[in-house]
Order: C-alpha cells, then structure tokens, then sequence
C-alpha cells in the first residue's frame, strides 16, 4: 500500500522533487508521485487532499515554486502531515517558495523543509521516520543510514598543511 505521496505544482518541480523520492525508494517505502497544481488544477489538489487519508497515505511531501500554495492548500484539505519543500525559483531563488510555505496561519501546519534538493531528500527522511514509528524494520533501516552517515564522517580525513 502506497504510505506517502510526493506531490509538485509542475514537471519542472521534478529536478528537486526527485530527490525526495530516490531517498523512500532506498527504504523501501511504498510512495507515488504526481503533478498537482494549486492554480492550475484545484479540482485535482481537493479531491487528492480529501482523500489521501482514505488510500493509506500517512503523510504527503509536497514541493511548491514561487507563490508555492501547494503544501498550504494541501494541508487545508486533510488532517494528515504536510511536509513542505521549497522549490528555487527563477527569480529569489526559493526565498519566496520558503516564505509562503512556513508562513500558514496558526492551525494549519505545514512541516517545513530547506529550499531544494536537501529540503526534498530531508522531507523523505523525516516521513520515513514518521512512518519507522510504527514499523520496526524500518526503524532499523534508519539507524543503519545514521550510522552510516556517522561513519563516513568518522572516516574522513584532511589533507596535510604544506
């Protein structure tokens, strides 16, 4: 059963996007990805929002560029957590994806994640460990990954000084 949903406002989202989804892949957590526009198909936001919870969806990534009302209308919609990632746009660079996402009203919460690619991949993490709550074997996945992690930086090493 698909647990996460990875959703972005366009194709052109995937570059950053994709990251989230390479990471659930590498755990083996069951995801699907789609395009869902705010502006452009809010038909398709509500009725993806309204019934995520009803397909076995625990938490939804959703990433959003510019105005980026994505993961607020999202949130809106349904009661299960929304991770927001800022997509870099054109012009500020994300800084204005950022701003639209942390800042929803009080009651509407929307987790949010660093502008890009390690907003995207952390996102995938922090479902994963969402979802590792209830599932043992997941949770030994992701302590494997941080011991990993810890190990390589462990074994690094710095050039001599000349």
């Amino acid at each position: 059963m698909i647990q996460v949903g990875v959703v972005m406002g366009s194709n052109s989202d995937w570059e950053v996007m994709q990251h989230a989804a390479k990471q659930l892949k590498a755990f083996g957590v069951a995801f699907e990805c789609r395009v869902v526009s705010a502006h452009r198909t809010p038909d398709l936001l509500f009725e993806y929002a309204e019934t995520a919870a009803t397909r076995g969806l625990q938490c939804i990534i959703a990433g959003a560029g510019g105005a980026a009302h994505l993961p607020g209308m999202i949130a809106a919609k349904t009661t299960i957590p929304v991770l927001g990632v800022p997509v870099p746009s054109k012009y500020l660079r994300g800084e204005d994806s950022l701003l639209s996402i942390v800042q929803m009203p009080k009651g509407i919460p929307v987790a949010t994640f660093a502008i890009g690619e390690a907003g995207a991949a952390n996102a995938a993490l922090f479902a994963i460990s969402l979802l590792a709550n209830a599932l043992p074997e997941l949770a030994a996945k992701l302590i494997a990954f941080r011991t990993e992690q810890k190990e390589t930086v462990l074994a690094m090493e710095l050039p001599e000084v000349e």
